[in-house]
């Protein structure tokens, strides 16, 4: 059974009760690990335990310690296109969007990978706007294969594929798969999704288990607060969590729960995720599945992540650029702008910038070396390679399968 068909029928009123309803005991119930799985989740950022974030800070960062010791794994986004057919009112990439937009070459792609490596990043995650004419699936994989034998780890953030399409990415060397459902709630998703492939609720809620089936070892999931209420998001992402902790057990998971940041286009978020709320999320999460990674991006100021970073977090994003090209400069010469499909000429003022336009404005702009200095500074260690092609390699020892 795929999530999208567990979805209708799953307790969500029963769960949103105990978010309102929870006791004080309710919750020191939960954190001594009493109850399912979900009702210990739905304890955990209910009111009632808003107003005990220090025990669930302290046991929250017990457990990380247990789980993953004191590592930060660093990855940083590759954007390949801000190419889209998608219209979602919330992103700046939105095809009605009329900012200036490029896709990279191949070649391109490269020199920004090869920036990066000079920096540090051995895991990269390539981003790319849906459009099957400017950034094709074929194009995709064409990306990865040139830089599977440089960079060892690259994820994937791109349009949701059938699953033969994810075992040719697999095969051109991806190994993570990154895949938002943006909001869970179907209401808002239909509001904010106008237009493209996008619109397909259920096509999107069940891309990590086709990629799951296509061979990726690493599948990443979150929600964009913003869209709906943050408990109810939060219960449906856990509730994914679960389905796929059970039936995709063999590949690694991590949750990702970025917030609305500023963009081009004019969007006001519907609803608010506090740093306090953030804080009791990141907890419940680490709580209730110990050994979920937790990604924690550029969306956030510096202070809140630095006060975050012993609370769960295992993956970070560090010197982040949300615009093709942002890290060298390169497809500067090919910008052009598009609305609603078409293509318009640019202005002289415009034809003189240098870079495409970002999908959003990153929160904490420090570069990944300041970064690291940073988490040396609080005792960790920063892990930039954790994973290897040869580790999966067939040995004298261990037959093809």
């Amino acid at each position: 059974m795929t999530f999208s068909t567990a979805f209708d029928h799953l307790p969500w009123e029963s769960w949103q009760e105990l978010t309102t309803t929870a006791t004080p005991a309710d919750v020191r119930a939960a954190l001594a690990g009493s109850g399912s799985p979900m009702t210990r989740f739905a304890r955990l950022i209910s009111s009632a335990a808003g107003g005990s974030l220090e025990p669930l800070c302290q046991a929250s960062h017990r457990l990380t310690l247990q789980r993953f010791g004191k590592v930060m794994r660093f990855f940083a986004p590759l954007y390949l296109s801000n190419e889209c057919v998608n219209n979602c009112k919330y992103c700046g990439f939105s095809r009605d969007n009329p900012i200036l937009r490029v896709t990279l070459s191949v070649e391109e792609v490269v020199r920004e990978a090869r920036a990066l490596k000079d920096r540090g990043f051995r895991h990269l995650l390539l981003v790319s706007g849906e459009h099957p004419r400017f950034a094709p699936n074929n194009y995709i994989a064409d990306c990865v294969a040139a830089l599977r034998d440089e960079i060892p780890s690259i994820a994937l953030e791109v349009g949701p594929m059938e699953e033969p399409e994810y075992r040719r990415m697999v095969q051109a060397g991806a190994e993570a798969l990154v895949v938002y459902q943006e909001t869970y709630d179907r209401s808002a998703y239909t509001l904010v999704h106008t237009a493209g492939p996008k619109k397909d609720f259920d096509w999107r809620l069940d891309t990590p288990e086709r990629a799951y089936a296509a061979g990726f070892r690493r599948l990443g999931i979150g929600a964009l607060h913003g869209l709906s209420d943050w408990r109810f998001e939060a219960t449906a992402l856990a509730a994914h969590v679960d389905h796929l902790q059970r039936h995709c057990w063999k590949s690694q998971l991590t949750v990702s729960l970025p917030r609305l940041r500023p963009h081009a286009g004019e969007f006001t978020p519907f609803t608010q995720l506090r740093d306090a709320e953030m804080v009791q999320l990141i907890t419940a999460f680490r709580l209730v599945f110990p050994d979920l990674g937790i990604v924690l991006s550029t969306r956030e100021p510096a202070s809140l992540r630095e006060g975050l970073i012993p609370l769960g977090v295992t993956h970070m994003s560090a010197g982040s650029h949300t615009e093709p090209g942002g890290y060298t400069g390169a497809g500067s010469e090919n910008l052009h702008r598009t609305k609603r499909g078409k293509i318009e000429a640019l202005s002289d003022e415009e034809t003189g910038r240098h870079c495409a336009t970002g999908q959003f404005e990153i929160a904490d702009d420090r570069s990944p070396e300041e970064m690291a200095r940073v988490l040396r500074r609080l005792g960790y260690e920063v892990v930039w390679k954790d994973w290897d092609s040869a580790l999966s390699q067939p040995t004298d020892h261990q037959p093809a399968a």
